[in-house]
């Protein structure tokens, strides 16, 4: 009898320690940076960064997708497998069409359940609408070469 309850006292132990192992073994994909700050950015001209993901794991990894909050936020990513150790990245595009600060975030999908989410932020200051006042010196130039 004594067997039997020390079975079951010790039973939610074995379990408890298995999810924790699984729980560390399934988290193989690495974020080298998972945030950029793009600093002050101009409105309407796209900026990009590529963020650099090792796989930590001994199996090859394949990302299953990434996906951006919102649509002037464009990931582009390879669909090949990552061996393991090996490198890959993800090249994020932002193009702003409204001035003010800004947080993005874009969610890397793999191994069919798993996430990271990277971030990119910064400020947009507007343009100035329509084209640049006409340079004289120019001008002056172009007949002093006559």
């Amino acid at each position: 009898m004594k067997k039997f309850f020390l079975f079951l006292l010790l039973l939610p132990l074995f379990f408890i320690g298995k999810a924790q192992t699984a729980t560390t073994a399934e988290d193989v994909l690495e974020v080298k940076s998972p945030e950029h700050n793009f600093g002050k950015i101009p409105q309407g001209k796209p900026v990009y960064y590529s963020f650099e993901i090792v796989n930590k794991g001994s199996k090859p990894l394949k990302l299953d997708n990434v996906s951006a909050s919102c649509g002037c936020t464009t990931p582009e990513w390879s669909r090949d497998e990552i061996a393991p150790g090996s490198t890959a990245k993800i090249k994020v595009g932002y193009n702003a069409a409204s001035e003010g600060v800004f947080e993005k975030t874009i969610t890397i999908f793999y191994n069919g359940n798993q996430t990271k989410v990277l971030r990119i932020k910064g400020e947009v200051w507007k343009a100035p609408a329509g084209a640049a006042p006409p340079n004289a010196s120019v001008q002056f130039l172009k007949q002093q070469l006559m």
